[in-house]
């Protein structure tokens, strides 16, 4: 017997990341489809009977979109999960600055009451969507690995656990479930030879390891860990974010996330492990344009 394709609807504000999100759920094994008209839909999914996942882009560009379609859609399709994205007003102004797009629903002027509009037009479906993701901090590397973190791949667990350092200064990592701080410990800042280095160099690792509080601290966080995941993924959660912080984001945070992933790596939990501070310095981690 055929068998329905894991459908995903991806949808939200023009400029919040769509493009990105449909890419990355392509490269973890969906078949991408961005903007179709919604007519075809049932034609649509009907042809990929049988594919690993697909997933679908819809947004106000689309033919014959309407929020009565896309909840009609759910309606008959009750596996389907509705992603929406989202960002900032000022962002989505910046972006369609720099790229030189027109909004939807803009004159050839500004932008803004183009995208006001489109945000009060799509506020019934950001209700109605399994997960919202704020992209205004996010770079084009860390959406794509909330997204596959949440809704791509296949493993034997259900929960996708993804571990993320960062900057306390810099502000939390939007969408984190747990975060913890771990500025009490050992600052390696302070130690000349180890400034230019970062938590994932073994000199660093070993100076932070030596602080006294350190054992009993990551101690008592894997044991909180193992215990609450599976509790996590009894009550159905799909996707969970740790983040991890510190003053800077490249120090005792990036060791602390670095043991912790592997800790739990080593008992079965599928953990994507990400370093903001020190991605975003990377020449190979410019920020998308985000359609």
């Amino acid at each position: 017997m055929p068998k329905r394709p894991n459908i995903i609807i991806v949808t939200g504000i023009s400029g919040a990341g769509k493009s990105t999100a449909l890419h990355a759920l392509e490269d973890a094994g969906f078949d991408a489809i961005d903007n179709p008209p919604l007519t075809v839909l049932p034609a649509l999914i009907e042809a990929c009977e049988n594919s690993a996942g697909l997933a679908i882009g819809v947004d106000i560009r689309s033919r014959g979109f309407s929020l009565e379609a896309i909840k009609r859609l759910l309606a008959d399709y009750p596996g389907a999960r509705l992603l929406f994205l989202d960002c900032d007003l000022e962002v989505a102004i910046r972006r369609f600055t720099e790229t030189r797009r027109r909004h939807p629903l803009a004159d050839a002027g500004s932008p803004v009451e183009g995208i006001r509009l489109e945000r009060a037009t799509m506020e019934p479906l950001r209700a109605q969507a399994e997960r919202v993701i704020d992209t205004s901090l996010l770079s084009g590397r860390e959406l794509r690995r909330l997204i596959q973190a949440g809704f791509g791949g296949n493993t034997e667990r259900h929960l996708s656990l993804t571990l993320e350092s960062f900057s306390f200064p810099k502000g939390a990592p939007r969408g984190a479930d747990l975060v913890f701080d771990v500025r009490f410990l050992a600052n390696p800042h302070y130690e000349d030879a180890l400034r230019p280095l970062t938590g994932l160099d073994g000199d660093v690792a070993a100076f932070i390891q030596r602080d006294p509080n350190f054992q009993g601290f990551m101690d008592r966080l894997q044991d909180m860990l193992i215990y609450l995941l599976p509790l996590y993924e009894l009550e159905g959660k799909s996707y969970l974010t740790v983040a991890i912080g510190c003053t800077g984001g490249r120090h005792r945070s990036v060791a602390v996330t670095e043991q912790l992933g592997a800790y739990l790596g080593e008992r079965g939990w599928p953990v994507r492990i990400g370093h903001r501070e020190i991605e975003r310095r990377s020449p190979m981690n410019d920020v998308e344009g985000a359609a």
